[in-house]
């Protein structure tokens, strides 16, 4: 710990808003010395560790607007951290989060949440989860959902929404009330239909991306994805496929399994 130490105490010295620890081993950022006495932070990363969880401690770093724990051995996080007033960007990615802390959703200004590649599911999020209502882009891939809360509906700001690689068998009609929705990742689930709701979202252009690969799509659907992504929007958007939507609802078919390799997860897991 002695090279974290003297990391800490330059950058005490010399007061620069930003400090990484990276690849150095840390378990526990309570063992770090004096790294809750830089409360001049703005930037902190601390990838490629070893960590096990955010403590309490972290809410001294009262001006910490990024936070960048990318691949840790995090299960646990404090519920104080969603206190944290000047927290816009947080990266959670490549962990071991079975579950969220009560509160979470309580981020203020949080505009950037990534949470890829962890072991969370529609029962992990705590019930404020939805009220956060500065988020701009929530990355929610490489998880275990099968189904997305509606309330995801309430993320008004929302510009970019991946959930990519999940088990997702089917998506709440509320996704079409995310208006501001400029990415969509979808690829890579289970799904069959997509509710005609999603025709309301501007996701065809040059500026705008809409990714659904792998996914075992409906004949129709699927037909239309070959052609390009506007024809799909063209279709759903149309009261054939409105009735068509109706109607496989009302059947609840299920899908097929899902024969995504999650061999890389289990060997990180394990």
């Amino acid at each position: 710990m002695s090279k974290l130490k003297k990391y800490v105490e330059e950058n005490k010295s010399n007061k620069n808003p930003e400090l990484e620890i990276i690849d150095r081993g840390v378990v526990e950022l309570t063992d770090t010395p004096g790294l809750f006495e830089l409360a001049h932070l703005t930037r902190l990363t601390l990838t490629h560790n070893k960590i096990t969880n955010i403590p309490s401690s972290l809410t001294n770093l009262y001006n910490l607007e990024f936070l960048n724990c990318f691949n840790n051995h995090i299960k646990e996080i404090h519920p104080n951290i969603s206190s944290m007033t000047k927290l816009k960007t947080l990266n959670l990615g490549m962990n071991r989060l079975c579950t969220l802390p009560r509160g979470f959703g309580a981020f203020p200004v949080l505009e950037v949440l990534d949470l890829t590649y962890n072991n969370l599911n529609e029962t992990s999020l705590p019930q404020n989860f939805f009220q956060l209502d500065s988020l701009r882009a929530l990355y929610l891939g490489d998880n275990d959902f099968e189904t997305l809360p509606p309330e995801i509906g309430r993320l008004k700001n929302l510009q970019i929404l991946v959930v990519r690689e999940n088990d997702l068998v089917s998506l709440p009609r509320e996704v079409g009330d995310l208006i501001r929705l400029r990415e969509l990742h979808i690829q890579g689930n289970r799904l069959t239909v997509l509710p005609p709701e999603i025709g309301n979202l501007d996701l065809v252009g040059s500026r705008q991306v809409f990714r659904g690969e792998n996914n075992p799509w409906v004949t129709p659907i699927a037909d239309q994805y070959q052609v390009g992504v506007s024809h799909v929007f063209d279709y759903i958007r149309s009261e054939t496929y409105k009735f068509l939507y109706g109607r496989h609802m009302t059947m609840n078919t299920p899908p097929p399994p899902k024969t995504i390799d999650k061999t890389k997860k289990i060997s990180r897991l394990g």
